[in-house]
């Protein structure tokens, strides 16, 4: 695994684990969560292209991003929850475009487990390169 893979990586795993701190407290706002869940799975799908030898692109659609990871391998990731993942990132750090969807706590567990499920995909696929 290339160097610069090992630190997306990394902060990946600390937006991950951000997210699971944040959903353990009580008082955490729950769009704060889905935000460190999409800002990890940006993370593992940037460090998959670079681990695969593609420039690092500045975007936080992670179905655009997937749309980069399927033309090398389609890890069968699931692309509605992708995208709603994203519309609650958008919607968290943009309130002025489209209408504010904040996700419920039940929603955000599901977002975790889904994080969680995207990190082993790609550690699989990068240890299997």
């Amino acid at each position: 695994m290339k160097k610069q893979v090992e630190k997306w990586m990394s902060r990946a795993d600390r937006d991950l684990s951000a997210a699971e701190v944040l959903n353990d407290h009580s008082l955490a706002n729950d769009d704060d969560v889905a935000f460190h869940c999409q800002q990890a799975i940006e993370k593992y799908f940037k460090a998959f292209l670079i681990e695969n030898d593609l420039p690092l692109v500045r975007t936080h659609d992670l179905t655009q991003l997937y749309g980069m990871v399927k033309e090398i391998k389609d890890l069968r990731i699931d692309e509605e929850k992708l995208f709603l993942i994203s519309n609650v990132y958008i919607d968290s750090r943009y309130p002025d475009v489209g209408q504010m969807v904040i996700p419920s706590r039940e929603q955000t567990q599901e977002f975790i487990a889904f994080a969680k499920e995207v990190k082993t995909i790609i550690c699989s696929a990068i240890n299997a390169k």
